[in-house]
């Protein structure tokens, strides 16, 4: 290698890196974002006379104001949650001793119909069970709290309108506390808005 070729590429590699290092000093013009706007999302409106129509495990096509004149317990559930399972049999000793006072439980599955059917066949429900998924969110979401987790429990009075709903596993407590509202409702000892602010401290 000769020493002119030398000398040529050190100078070379000096010149290069002059140009970085004064690049590099330069200020970089970031452009801003656009200016996002967080959208919140809505609060869902709340339906005050709950109407849907939903089939049971079979295919059979039921409304909602079948039960009308009762007070209605809608639990909304599925076959994969474990809460959901254990609510189960305190939902039918509570429909068994409760039904000739006036009160329904309808157990509603966010589920596949053949996977609800094959649970019913063990679970040996004595009260109805309907299925949906989307449209059993949607009525879930009626009660305008989001729907987010299962178990989930609304409380419709005897005239069909909407009182309050409960997230989470419902235990003897609370089916005992909602008996007792709701039967005060019922026997005008305590108007709709006294129902609902003892409803939602459950």
């Amino acid at each position: 290698m000769s020493k002119a070729f030398l000398i040529f590429s050190c100078a070379l590699l000096a010149l290069m890196a002059g140009a970085l290092f004064y690049a590099a000093r330069i200020p970089v013009q970031n452009t801003p974002p656009a200016t996002s706007q967080t959208i919140t999302p809505a609060a869902m409106p709340v339906e005050s006379h709950p109407t849907f129509s939903l089939p049971d495990e079979n295919g059979v096509v039921h409304d909602f104001s079948e039960w009308q004149g009762k007070n209605r317990i809608l639990n909304f559930w599925a076959t994969w949650c474990a809460p959901c399972r254990r609510e189960i049999p305190i939902l039918k000793a509570f429909q068994e001793e409760q039904s000739g006072n006036g009160f329904q439980v309808i157990g509603i599955a966010v589920d596949f119909p053949e996977e609800v059917s094959r649970y019913a066949e063990s679970a040996e429900f004595n009260y109805p069970i309907l299925v949906g998924q989307e449209q059993a969110m949607a009525v879930a979401e009626s009660s305008g709290i989001q729907f987010m987790a299962l178990p989930f429990t609304m409380f419709v009075a005897t005239d069909g309108e909407y009182l309050s709903a409960y997230l989470g596993e419902l235990h003897q407590e609370h089916l005992d506390k909602i008996v007792d509202v709701m039967t005060r409702l019922d026997r005008a000892e305590i108007d709709k808005d006294g129902a609902r602010a003892e409803l939602d401290a459950l």
